[in-house]
């Protein structure tokens, strides 16, 4: 599918991505070439391992890019300084919060660092944005609870909301829900697919939620062990990217479905 330049708000150019050490490289995967769209909830898939935390980890500047090229707004990253970057993109990841006696509100404004002067004081403007990121993600009834008190489904909302309170363009999440239960899984991807209709931010994922993704997402990123597929996720079902995906001694896509099936012993 032909993508309009304007369009395009993230893209890679003969992309490797992995670890540096002091002898030598470990490349995860190589020669990805993606253009993700403004306005997108766009999920990566694969296998454990195969490179999916890698490439947001790299694509976020966490991670040093081992060869190409990445490009934010037709900007190179490299270009970036930390502080403009995260006026630009925010990153949810799947570490755990270290302990402290921080607020659920207080938490969400953290979203807001980018913005503050040296003493962090929040002006009119910043307490706008923490508040619109709590009517968004619906937790108005959280943000005076110690975040350690939240179940797990309830602190993924808080992170989402202090993503939405850094009010950059792009948002990117590493498994978010990686903790959750079906129930809650289902209510976060609502949620993002969601705020991608309702604030006009890109948001990208990694998930193993194979189903969900091709359900909820506009654009997939598909890593498989010969290549890595991007388009809609009718597209990739089209091109049956998803048919050697995992293997089929134990579950089958389904076409007609549209996911993967368990097989009947």
């Amino acid at each position: 599918m032909l993508k309009h330049h304007k369009n395009i708000i993230l893209k890679t150019e003969n992309l490797s991505i992995g670890y540096q050490d002091k002898k030598a490289q470990n490349i995860v995967a190589s020669k990805i070439d993606i253009a993700i769209e403004k306005r997108k909830l766009v999920a990566v898939l694969g296998k454990n391992g195969i490179g999916k935390s890698t490439l947001l980890r790299t694509i976020s500047k966490v991670q040093k890019v081992l060869k190409g090229e990445v490009f934010i707004n037709q900007k190179n990253i490299d270009r970036f300084t930390n502080k403009e970057l995260s006026t630009v993109l925010s990153l949810v990841l799947t570490e755990r919060l270290p302990e402290s006696q921080i607020t659920v509100f207080e938490l969400i404004a953290l979203g807001r660092q980018p913005y503050t002067n040296w003493i962090d004081k929040l002006s009119e403007n910043d307490l706008e944005k923490i508040n619109w990121a709590i009517d968004q993600t619906e937790i108005d009834h959280l943000k005076e609870k110690f975040f350690y008190e939240l179940s797990d489904g309830q602190l993924q909302r808080v992170l989402i909301a202090r993503a939405l309170a850094q009010d950059t363009d792009i948002i990117i999440l590493d498994e978010p829900t990686a903790h959750l239960d079906l129930h809650h899984t289902i209510k976060i991807f609502d949620l993002l697919k969601k705020l991608v209709k309702e604030t006009s931010k890109t948001i990208i994922l990694s998930s193993h939620e194979v189903n969900l993704c091709i359900k909820f997402a506009d654009e997939i990123v598909l890593f498989t062990d010969s290549k890595i597929h991007s388009g809609t996720p009718a597209e990739l079902i089209e091109n049956e990217a998803f048919d050697n995906l995992f293997p089929n001694d134990i579950v089958n896509f389904n076409k007609k479905l549209e996911q993967f099936i368990i097989n009947k012993s």
